[in-house]
């Protein structure tokens, strides 16, 4: 075997522009793949943060008949008492934060420019709350008792020309069915890192949003974070109520979660795709060390080596240009990997709806995607050596000697 290693190390080394081009282009495919691996998980990874920051928490308990997609400020459909749930809620050891929100429907409008919107109700002091204060671009945060504030996004605050301490009229729909109207004064401006989210969101003190919206002492969703999302269906099963419906993360994102398993797929492809181009090079390559190595394979074959031998001394070659490639590919894929997940890649405004787009994604490695991909550049190599080596060991020890005069 050693013997083997030899022949087919000296071999790989006669010409080595194209040893050196060959391992090389297996390199840039396994980098390339790793990049598209690491830039999709983040993608996926910083969705699913911002959207469990942001918009669903890793749980929620809302009223049975809550129908999201109307938004409904009926008494029936709300949470009658959520401070005392929320509290009761937050005993639970699993449970980080449990605080109620109120969800309502609105228009924004300043000057000739409006836009719908997304009116929250928060409790100003609940550290479910520190996405908005830590993004503060500009102004103050709310506070419990601010009867006349408001927190808008940058995007809004773009779009309708407002900064903070301007005033902006918010018209909502209450829970009689009516119109409320008032004009609001932006204490601040927040930037979540989700354009689209801070296009249509604004927020209000929930007693304010009570309030305006005529809703009394109800509210839409008890919003929870627990310290371990794992946690998610022991917390879910320790709070079912026959009045409430308990929502799970991936049952709020099922969007995203559908996403995530199409991702996965469609990467599959992509993979299958690059590696096969990376296969066609690995096989031009030892067809042609075949073709010029002719003699020397009928002289091999002449003097007693077996087809088997010959085989495994080109299945040695195709190991030995994987390895070089496979080191190739981990230091390019490793640089490009680690300089977007410190800078990040920034993308475009597209407008996409349904789950949370961060505005930078930042590249996430896993280990199981570097195994898994490293082993795959290398199965693809020996399957690609498996043609030239199949032809070479089939070669008849005359007609190879005569082939090469």
């Amino acid at each position: 075997m050693m013997q083997l290693i030899k022949m087919a190390y000296r071999d790989l080394g006669r010409n080595r522009r194209r040893t050196f081009f060959s391992a090389l282009a297996l390199g840039i495919g396994l980098a390339l793949l790793l990049w598209m691996a690491a830039f999709i998980q983040g993608e996926v990874d910083g969705a699913s943060a911002s959207a469990i920051k942001l918009e669903s928490g890793h749980l929620q308990v809302r009223a049975a008949s809550y129908d999201e997609s109307k938004t409904s400020l009926a008494f029936q459909d709300l949470i009658a008492g959520p401070a005392a749930l929320a509290s009761k809620i937050a005993a639970i050891p699993q449970v980080a934060v449990a605080t109620p929100r109120l969800f309502a429907s609105g228009i924004v409008s300043s000057g000739d420019q409006s836009l719908g919107v997304r009116v929250i109700g928060i409790d100003p002091a609940s550290p479910a709350d520190d996405p908005y204060r830590n993004g503060l671009v500009s102004g103050t945060f709310l506070t419990a008792d601010d009867s006349s504030g408001i927190l808008i996004g940058k995007t809004l605050a773009d779009k309708v020309g407002v900064q903070a301490g301007g005033s902006i009229v918010l018209d909502v729909n209450d829970s009689n069915g009516n119109v409320a109207e008032q004009t609001f004064t932006v204490r601040g401006v927040f930037d979540s890192g989700v354009a689209t989210y801070d296009q249509v969101t604004v927020l209000l003190p929930l007693a304010k949003a009570q309030a305006f919206t005529q809703a009394g002492d109800h509210a839409s969703a008890i919003y929870i974070l627990l310290h371990n999302q794992t946690d998610a269906p022991a917390v879910a099963a320790s709070i079912q109520s026959s009045q409430y419906k308990i929502l799970t993360f991936a049952d709020m994102n099922s969007l995203l979660v559908s996403f995530e398993d199409l991702a996965n797929s469609f990467m599959w492809v992509l993979y299958l795709i690059v590696l096969a181009i990376t296969a066609s090079v690995i096989v031009n390559t030892l067809v042609m060390s075949v073709f010029e190595r002719t003699r020397e394979i009928g002289i091999l074959a002449a003097i007693g080596m077996r087809g088997g031998s010959i085989m495994s001394m080109f299945f040695i070659e195709s190991v030995l240009l994987a390895i070089g490639g496979i080191l190739y590919g981990l230091v390019i894929g490793g640089l490009l990997v680690w300089y977007t997940s410190v800078y990040g890649f920034a993308i475009p405004n597209f407008g996409i709806s349904g789950f949370d787009v961060n505005n930078v994604i930042y590249a996430h490695l896993t280990l199981k995607d570097t195994i898994t991909l490293t082993l795959m550049a290398l199965a693809v190599t020996l399957a690609a050596a498996y043609y030239p080596a199949r032809l070479a060991a089939g070669m008849e020890p005359v007609e190879a000697l005569k082939g090469a005069q």
